[in-house]
Order: C-alpha cells, then sequence, then structure tokens
C-alpha cells in the first residue's frame, strides 16, 4: 500500500529569537580535510562578540555579489570595532559552503553550515523558498552575539513564506558594522 504525502507549503511556525535571548544551542557538521567535524553552539560563541549573518544560500546573486564578499571586505573594520569574529550561516550543508568559500576566495568569515536548519529554525527565520524551487531556507538576516546572546538583530522586511521579493539593505555589512561602531566599548581606565 502507497501512502501519500502532502507536500508543505509553509514551514513550522517557531517565535523568532529576539534581542536579549540565547542564540540556538545546536550542533553544525563542518567539513574538514575530507572529514566530519562537529561544533557545538557553545564552542563557536562562547566569550566572544561575534556578527552572525544569514541569507537564502550559497551562490546565489546577492549573498555572493554583495552580502558575503562586503562582510570580508570590512572583516578588519570590524574586528577593530571589538568583534571576535564573523559568522555566515546558511541552510546549506558543508561541502556546499566549503566551494563557495574557495569559489568567492573567503579567508576571514567563517561559513558555517546549516544544513539540517536548525539553527535557522529555532531563531525563527526558516521560510518556505518553494516558489524558486529552494525549499526550506534562510531569511535574510544578521546578528551581533555578545557570549551566546543575541546584542542586535537586524532583519529584512517582507518575511514569509514563498516571498517574491528578496531584500537587502538592512542586514548589509555596512548598516551592521555602523551599528558595531557605535557601540564599541572603551578601555577602563585604572
Amino acid at each position: 500500500m502507497f501512502k501519500f504525502f502532502k507536500k508543505e507549503e509553509t514551514t513550522r511556525e517557531v517565535p523568532m529569537r529576539k534581542e536579549g535571548y540565547q542564540v540556538p544551542q545546536v550542533e553544525f557538521a563542518f567539513r574538514e580535510n575530507g572529514e566530519f567535524v562537529y561544533r557545538k553552539t557553545s564552542e563557536l560563541f562562547h566569550g566572544k562578540r561575534v556578527v552572525i549573518f544569514s541569507l537564502p544560500g550559497a551562490f546565489t546573486p546577492t549573498c555572493s555579489a554583495y552580502q558575503l564578499p562586503g562582510f570580508e571586505e570590512k572583516y578588519e573594520d570590524f574586528i577593530s570595532s571589538g568583534i571576535d569574529a564573523i559568522y555566515c550561516i546558511s541552510v546549506n550543508d558543508g561541502f556546499v559552503m566549503n566551494a563557495w568559500a574557495q569559489d568567492q576566495n573567503i579567508k576571514n568569515v567563517q561559513l558555517i553550515p546549516d544544513g539540517n536548519a536548525y539553527f535557522t529554525r529555532s531563531m525563527g527565520q526558516l521560510v518556505m523558498k518553494s516558489n524558486l524551487g529552494f525549499g526550506e531556507r534562510s531569511w535574510r538576516y544578521a546578528a551581533v552575539v555578545d557570549n551566546g546572546m543575541i546584542e542586535k538583530l537586524f532583519e529584512e522586511p517582507g518575511k514569509g513564506d514563498n516571498a517574491i521579493n528578496d531584500p537587502y539593505g538592512e542586514t548589509s555589512p555596512e548598516k551592521v558594522l555602523e551599528y558595531v561602531k557605535s557601540t564599541v566599548r572603551e578601555p577602563v581606565a585604572v
């Protein structure tokens, strides 16, 4: 007997994580030196102030032409403004993320594969993009995360399943860097 499954056109609703909340605790599967290497959220965020940005997919036009190379280009500006690392998270596997980093000549931004979308779903940022043949993907967002706590969240307008538009501006490296520079912590005089 065959079972017929209804094709899902929407993602399961998960409340969006907000400023003041912890990032989701998940395990990411990286691909390094021909092996799978697993890292937990706590390893990546503990004791660091980082920028994360997430996008619909590796090799897609806006992501490849503007967002990823923009964060790579401004990496030193972020570091000199008190950021310890920049992470690009996408609902792609480790093989794809590595190929994209190589294609884009990325040396500083760390690409994090969220192939199962556990992090993205738990952030409340998973949307259906079946209208483009993508399936479930991340909405475009960015955040400043301090020791695992979401300090500032940036999100493109119009988030929803099968959105016609893919806006880009609120999550640009320039906008995020402007915020980071406005919150540089001055050293304490002793």
